[in-house]
């Protein structure tokens, strides 16, 4: 029988933070993904706090996991809606749109 350990969970963390992280150097073009890619990172670092949580019988890594999550949405609702904004004012929402935007 297969016991699922801790660093099959750290191996999953893994993987979805390093999806994360290229998705974000690979898709520069588009806003959306470049948050989901973030989203994407956050997650798996909320899988390592819940499995070393679990591991250590220590309820301090998901409580700090759960507000992660509410700092997440957080995130994703005000990001959203700085591109609802951005694409209602310009009808884009690229980056390189966005870039113009600094001084």
């Amino acid at each position: 029988m297969l016991q699922i350990g801790l660093g099959h969970f750290l191996t999953v963390g893994a993987i979805l933070f390093t999806l994360g992280v290229l998705g974000i150097f690979l898709n520069r073009k588009n806003v959306i993904i470049i948050m989901m890619a973030i989203e994407l990172m956050l997650l798996a670092i909320n899988i390592n706090f819940v499995a070393f949580s679990h591991f250590l019988n220590d309820l301090v890594g998901q409580i700090f996991s759960m507000f992660v999550l509410t700092v997440a949405a957080a995130e994703a609702a005000i990001g959203l809606a700085i591109v609802v904004v951005f694409f209602r004012n310009r009808g884009t929402i690229a980056v390189e749109d966005i870039n113009e935007m600094k001084g």
